[in-house]
């Protein structure tokens, strides 16, 4: 295996030339300048002043904007809560609904089996009036069960949905707080 050994890349001009800028770049006192180095450390030293008074200031502001951005996700989550109980209230309205109205079918149906077993002393032209009136009650109760229904499922939903836009509300404020705090 062989080997290539190259020595340094550099003419001596280059390095004459490196030298002289290096020295360059040193602040030397010079009359010319009418500035001397403490002067010019002053001016540095203010400067700095201000750029870190601008930035204590902008750090208050985020500071000031993640508390309140903080608060608002705790109303939020509070808000989050409200609707869940308001929906499980909603529910137990529906399920005791749906409960009487099954109560109300099955007390029907052993009325009209005790009625046709018993006929408790009505005449035959008294029984179709009787079950007519019975079944007009069944109606009322059944629409009125429906309606109690389509409202509780319409507020469901809006609920939902709206449990839905505040999840993501609180989704994307936790992000911008992240993003904040990064």
């Amino acid at each position: 295996m062989k080997r290539l050994v190259v020595g340094p890349m550099t003419t001596p001009e280059y390095n004459e030339w490196w030298v002289r800028r290096i020295n360059d770049n040193t602040p030397n006192s010079s009359q010319e300048n009418g500035q001397s180095i403490e002067e010019h450390l002053r001016v540095i030293l203010s400067e700095l002043k201000i750029i870190r008074q601008d930035f204590e200031r902008r750090n208050a502001d985020l500071e000031k904007n993640i508390e309140q951005m903080e608060e608002e996700k705790i109303n939020l989550k509070l808000d989050i809560d409200v609707q869940k109980l308001e929906i499980e209230k909603l529910r137990k309205g529906k399920n005791k609904a749906e409960e009487e109205l099954d109560s109300l079918k099955t007390d029907y149906k052993k009325l009209r089996q005790s009625m046709k077993t018993v006929r408790l002393g009505k005449t035959s032209e008294q029984w179709p009036a009787k079950i007519r009136e019975e079944k007009d009650k069944v109606d009322r109760w059944e629409q009125k069960f429906q309606e109690v229904q389509t409202r509780n499922e319409k507020s469901l939903s809006d609920s939902q949905r709206e449990k839905c836009e505040l999840k993501n509300r609180m989704t994307e404020l936790e992000r911008s707080l992240r993003q904040y705090q990064n």
